[in-house]
């Protein structure tokens, strides 16, 4: 079956920006769940090689030391804990993450139903905040340019106080990559409040919001998708003082839907590079997918780095 001329045949690429600032560090010791099966192994062993992971393995022990002799790749030197189902890898990667053993865990070869559980688990779970956050961090392929996204994988509908939660951590997220006075554009089908419209509504009420409690960055909203990154479309609809609209650093979106559909498009028409990390917890998470690109795990790992690295992560949200 030939692909839809809509999907781009561009190449995601890492952004040498988000490695560099991971290379600041020393490698992220990274618990790996259910490592031992090739698309986790390469993907460890290509954040091994770039500096910026130190694997703790979790799985079955000669499954990850096949895999690794694939690689030619030596892992003698580092840890491995035998686990053989997926909620076994599931518990004790989350066990490690909450006894402060490593520094972020990556989901591997399991199912995200069955990884998550354990992540929230009373009893081995790593969640500190009333909620997790997911983030993604898409860059575009040339210029590296970002645009981070939320909530577009674990948040379904998410109420006006997540959201709150959600615009702080995209505040984080963007301060610790080198945004110094993120724009944010809180994302409706249109700018101006309509009723019939709840997300422009909710858009405005979040952002009266954020102008009393992030008062160093500027956020906007609602803002429909074209304000959010065309200048050209700003300039037409005389949006005028505003230094979001046509500009945008990040994106807060209305819902699951949205944000799911935005990214997907954002990788698979324009080739974007989407790294992915789950916050609210005591350590990041890297949510990774089957479908991911090689480049959005390694900066799926580089933005782990630098999360786990940030002055105050871990604060409750």
């Amino acid at each position: 079956m030939s692909e839809n001329p809509f999907v781009t045949d561009i190449q995601p690429v890492c952004p040498t920006h988000l490695l560099e600032l991971a290379a600041r560090f020393k490698p992220t010791r990274t618990a790996i769940a259910s490592a031992g099966f090739p698309l986790p192994m390469r993907s460890a062993h290509h954040a091994f090689e770039a500096g910026i992971l130190e694997p703790v393995f979790v799985g079955n022990k000669n499954s990850i030391n096949a895999e690794a002799e694939e690689l030619g790749w030596d892992i003698a030197g580092f840890e491995i804990i035998e686990a053989e189902s997926e909620k076994q890898c599931a518990r004790a990667s989350a066990l490690l993450g909450r006894e402060r053993k490593v520094a972020s865990i990556m989901k591997g070869h399991l199912h995200t139903d069955e990884f998550m559980k354990a992540m929230i688990s009373h009893k081995v779970g790593i969640r500190i905040a009333k909620r997790f956050y997911h983030l993604f961090y898409i860059s575009e392929p040339e210029s590296g340019q970002p645009l981070i996204i939320s909530d577009a994988a674990v948040n379904v509908s998410p109420t006006i106080e997540t959201r709150k939660a959600l615009l702080v951590h995209i505040d984080k997220l963007a301060r610790a990559t080198g945004i110094n006075r993120p724009r944010i554009a809180i994302l409706s089908a249109t700018e101006s409040e309509i009723k019939t419209v709840p997300s422009s509504l909710e858009a405005a009420e979040l952002c009266r919001w954020a102008k009393d409690n992030l008062p160093t960055s500027d956020v906007s909203g609602p803002l429909a998708f074209d304000l959010v990154l065309s200048a050209r479309a700003a300039k037409i609809k005389n949006i005028k003082n505003n230094p979001v609209a046509g500009a945008a650093d990040a994106v807060l979106v209305p819902d699951i839907v949205s944000g799911n559909v935005l990214f997907k498009a954002l990788v698979y028409l324009g080739g974007g590079c989407a790294g992915g990390i789950v916050m609210g917890g005591n350590v990041p998470v890297l949510l990774t997918s089957r479908a991911d690109a090689p480049a959005a795990r390694l900066a799926s790992c580089a933005l782990a780095s630098i999360v786990a690295n940030s002055p105050g992560y871990g604060a409750s949200v």
